[in-house]
């Protein structure tokens, strides 16, 4: 198995359409690139740990490539919106590919390029961090698998 983590606004939506992917062993949400060692959803919310909301997958690169869930990634939020996805406005909702290795990295960085090119957003910039892989600090209990435990649909919007 392999890990690959993703932020794109709030983790529920997130990790709704990783869960989905044939290959992928588990979702859990979390939080990863602030300056604390230990945060709760309390202080994130607030937006003031510097923590975004991430959704770390385990994945069978045998089964699901990097490149794919890179894409699935880009198809549901909105790269060109800093630190807000939707009504959740905050760097905790920023979006960021946080590679865990050199080869993420440069496929992270690839895929961000193809994106410009397409011109999908036309002229907006795409804003995606892509950083290395920090401490992962998993969320709530009542975070993980949210949306199904409470019958909700997606949060996000697919473009």
């Amino acid at each position: 198995m392999a890990l690959a983590t993703f932020g794109a606004g709030c983790f529920w939506g997130v990790e709704y359409f990783f869960r989905k992917v044939n290959g992928v062993n588990d979702c859990t949400c979390g939080y990863m690139g602030g300056k604390d060692q230990f945060t709760r959803y309390q202080d994130v919310k607030q937006g003031i740990t510097g923590h975004a909301e991430v959704v770390q997958v385990e994945f069978d690169p045998a089964v699901v490539s990097f490149d794919d869930l890179l894409a699935i990634f880009w198809q549901n939020h909105n790269p060109t919106t800093l630190n807000q996805q939707g009504g959740d406005i905050g760097s905790q909702y920023r979006s960021t590919i946080f590679f865990h290795d050199k080869t993420q990295k440069q496929q992270a960085e690839t895929s961000k390029l193809e994106l410009i090119k397409s011109q999908k957003w036309g002229s907006r910039a795409i804003v995606t961090e892509i950083v290395p892989c920090q401490q992962f600090h998993q969320a709530e209990d009542y975070h993980q698998d949210y949306l199904a435990k409470n019958n909700l649909p997606s949060c996000h919007i697919s473009y």
